[in-house]
C-alpha cells in the first residue's frame, strides 16, 4: 500500500490481517499504521511494515526472533490475527500454525520452542474485528471462511466477489470442513454456473 503523508508517499507492506481491517474502512477515511522499519548493509532501501496498533507491532518483533523468520518472511505469513497465532502456538497447535504462508512443520515447532510462554499476553486479545475462538485441530467455520477468501483475494479476486463465492460454497456444501476442500468446492461452483 502506498501511504501519503504530506504529499510524499511510503510504500508499506501490509500483512494480510492489516490489509482484511483496512479494506473494511470507508474511502477517504485517514489511516494510522504503527511501522515497523527494517534496513540492512546488504538492502538499503528500507521495508516499511504496518500494522493496526502497537501489540500487534510488538508481537511481530517477538515473531522474527525465530531462527529463519526474518521480517519479509513473517509479514507474508500473518494471515491470521495475532491473538489467533499466539493461541496456537501457546497450545502447541502445530496444524494450525502450518496452514500460515511460508510455514512448515519444522519452522512451526521452533516457533512454539521459542515463543511459548512470551505470547501469553498476545493470546488473551481480541483482536478488532477478526477475533476467533481458541483454535482446535478442526477449522472454526468463520476462520475457515476467511483463510479461503484470503486466498481468492492474493489469486486476484476483489474481497466482495471472494466472500460471495466462499458463502456460496459454503451453503452447497455445508459440511466442508477444510481449507483445500473449501476451494475446490468454490471452483465446482464456478464450473456447475459455466455450463
Amino acid at each position: 500500500m502506498i501511504v501519503d503523508v504530506g504529499g510524499v508517499g511510503y510504500d508499506v507492506f501490509l500483512p494480510q490481517f492489516v490489509m482484511r481491517s483496512v479494506e473494511d474502512r470507508s474511502e477517504g477515511e485517514p489511516i494510522e499504521f504503527e511501522i515497523y522499519y527494517h534496513v540492512t548493509e546488504r538492502q538499503i532501501r528500507p521495508t516499511l511494515i504496518g500494522f493496526n496498533n502497537d501489540h500487534e507491532k510488538r508481537f511481530f518483533e517477538k515473531f522474527i526472533s525465530v531462527e529463519d523468520i526474518g521480517p519479509q518472511k513473517a509479514a507474508k505469513a500473518l494471515t491470521l490475527s495475532v491473538s489467533t497465532i499466539a493461541r496456537a502456538i501457546e497450545s502447541e497447535n502445530v496444524a494450525l500454525l502450518r496452514q500460515m504462508p511460508g510455514i512448515g512443520e519444522r519452522t512451526a515447532k521452533k516457533m512454539i520452542a521459542t515463543l511459548r510462554g512470551r505470547v501469553t499476553e498476545e493470546a488473551l486479545l481480541q483482536d478488532d474485528g477478526f477475533a476467533a475462538p481458541a483454535p482446535t485441530d478442526v477449522e472454526a467455520p468463520s476462520e475457515l471462511r476467511e483463510d479461503v477468501v484470503a486466498i481468492l483475494i492474493d489469486l486476484g479476486h476483489r474481497r466482495s466477489e471472494a466472500i460471495a463465492k466462499v458463502e456460496a460454497a459454503m451453503e452447497r456444501n455445508p459440511d466442508v470442513s477444510d481449507t483445500e476442500e473449501l476451494i475446490r468446492e468454490v471452483y465446482r461452483g464456478e464450473r456447475i454456473a459455466a455450463q
